[in-house]
């Protein structure tokens, strides 16, 4: 078993290297860029990846007084010829926008100012430098000194590799990551038109025709329109995760995760790790989240039986399920209900949009979802429809997030059916079974199923709607009488209380017999004993459910 740490969080390519982290070898990345690259290099896959740590290895790779000591056994080593040419030989200037936001443009480009300040001090020798102008110096002191205006900060990267290239007699390699967060950002708040004009000058400056520039490699999330930022840079080379040339090298592979699970022990894992972390469909390669996996394997060591988690979930909000979730139609909660039911839907998908353009229409948003990683292309069948891509949900951690905003989706939703919750509140009030009944399926129907939800969900349901009354007192599961009761609700003035008892059928036809099962139940266990003594009167209800279909029986105890 290997003693080496597990890298959790951890994507600094020198410091995994230096203090004896685990590293899955990717070096070969290196010598299929070099060969295969074009000027300015765009590589976009979803979040939590490895697009950093791959930054990171390129500049240590890379950089002028790099330690090539960080790449001994590693694959590339091995190609001594790019090596020699390559290896230590380039300044290289490396940014990550990822914290590049704000509530408005100005708070946005301040926090870029910070960044670029914190940049230039890097290269603070070229201001002693007797090869770069007087000129270049006093941008170079302004960035540096976080006092830039705009104008200097749409420039900047050129001016810094401007100096860079007079200064070492050799051109720059420009290392961009997540470089569409400002544009994300921007057009959450209001300001997309103003950060989108920016980075047109900030990043046309860097690519376009640059003489100072020996090749560039950008990441993201998504692949933005050329419309949109990279007017006039006519040597963009994009590869996506539909792209098949490096579709190994970002996350791992089946092979990478056995080698993990091997060197730790963990061999029994493999099932769950492959069930929930797997699925993910680049180029043509099979791949699993590598934040997810380091993650559940670091549990593990900690924990032999501890459950698999939905990791991936946590390190985002999701903001772009809950947006697509809100433009649903009848169509669309079809569509998902097929997804999370483990089918797939055939959509067509563009990969090649502002983020003006995502809330525009639903097919849009069918892109995002694909393009993010909460959707992957079906690698069993292909579209039967020209120009679409069969879709599913990938795992079972990206199923349990869908389900998840679901519901909570669903909740908030049922806060704005007052009138309708009013009267369901009523009806069950007075043991008025039948009409409580009807308001139930109503608000079901509206919800999203998939097709194999257990007591636990409908428990979950049935408690989001009932908590919406401020003046009933809400337990669940609360221990009484011979056992736990599902729900026990009691007015806050004592004149009544309710214990409902929940069942699953598996078939409409179960529906009756399920809710008689359910009555019984609540009678045979005494559930109601405590609220006889304290409320005036007491409904129990037995309530079974079948997909999106219901039966509620009720009646009063004395």
């Amino acid at each position: 078993m290997t003693t080496k740490i597990l890298p959790v969080g951890i994507d600094d390519f020198p410091m995994i290297r230096e203090q004896n982290f685990y590293y899955l070898d990717k070096t070969k990345f290196i010598s299929e860029l070099i060969r295969t690259r074009g000027m300015v290099n765009l590589f976009t896959r979803p979040r939590r990846f490895g697009k950093t740590l791959i930054m990171s290895m390129l500049k240590s790779f890379f950089e002028i007084g790099a330690n090539p000591k960080l790449f001994h056994g590693l694959a590339i080593e091995q190609d001594t010829e790019l090596c020699e040419s390559y290896q230590g030989k380039f300044p290289v200037v490396y940014l990550t926008l990822k914290g590049i936001e704000g509530q408005s443009h100005e708070e946005a480009l301040q926090n870029l100012c910070e960044m670029l300040s914190v940049t230039g001090q890097r290269y603070s020798y070229l201001l002693s430098s007797e090869l770069t102008s007087k000129k270049d110096k006093e941008r170079l002191e302004k960035i540096i000194q976080a006092e830039a205006d705009t104008v200097t900060l749409k420039y900047s990267l050129a001016t810094l590799m401007r100096m860079l290239h007079a200064h070492h007699g050799q051109k720059v390699i420009l290392l961009v990551d997540e470089y569409d967060v400002p544009l994300d950002k921007s057009n959450e708040n209001g300001y997309y038109d103003k950060m989108a004009a920016f980075l047109r000058s900030f990043f046309g400056e860097a690519f376009k025709t640059n003489p100072d520039l020996h090749f560039a490699v950008v990441t993201g999330c998504l692949r933005i329109s050329k419309e949109s930022i990279f007017t006039g840079v006519n040597n963009l080379k994009v590869d996506s995760i539909s792209d098949n040339r490096f579709d190994e090298y970002f996350g791992f592979t089946d092979k990478n995760v056995r080698a993990i699970l091997k060197d730790y022990e963990l061999d029994d894992a493999y099932g769950d790790i492959r069930d929930w972390y797997d699925g993910y469909y680049f180029g043509g390669a099979d791949m699993y989240c590598p934040w997810d996996v380091l993650n559940h394997c670091d549990k593990l060591l900690a924990n032999p039986y501890a459950a698999p988690e939905a990791y991936w979930n946590n390190t985002s909000s999701n903001a772009i399920v809950r947006r697509f979730i809100d433009k649903a139609d009848k169509t669309t909660r079809s569509a998902i209900e097929r997804l999370v039911a483990g089918k797939a839907i055939e959509r067509p998908v563009t990969e090649n949009l502002t983020y003006a353009e995502i809330d525009e229409s639903v097919d849009n948003l069918w892109s995002v979802l694909y393009l993010t990683g909460y959707l992957t292309r079906d690698r069993k069948r292909e579209a039967a429809i020209p120009g679409y891509t069969r879709l599913v949900i990938p795992n079972r951690e990206v199923r349990a997030i869908f389900i998840d905003k679901i519901q909570k989706w669903f909740q908030e939703r049922v806060g704005q059916s007052a009138g309708t919750m009013k009267e369901m509140y009523r009806a069950l009030a007075c043991g008025n079974a039948e009409r409580a009944e009807k308001l139930i399926s109503s608000q079901l129907r509206g919800t999203i199923s998939y097709y194999d939800q257990n007591e636990s969900f409908y428990h979950g349901f049935l408690v989001g709607l009932l908590s919406g009354n401020p003046t009933w007192d809400l337990k669940s599961n609360r221990e009484t009488g011979m056992g736990r009761s599902d729900i026990t609700l009691e007015d806050e003035d004592g004149d009544f209380g309710i214990v409902i008892e929940i069942k699953r059928a598996k078939t409409a036809r179960e529906l009756d017999g399920k809710s008689e099962e359910a009555l019984r139940q609540i009678e045979e266990k005494r559930y109601a004993e405590e609220l006889l003594d304290e409320v005036d009167a007491v409904w129990i209800y037995g309530i079974a459910f079948s997909e999106k279909k219901c039966r509620l029986r009720g009646k009063r105890l004395k």
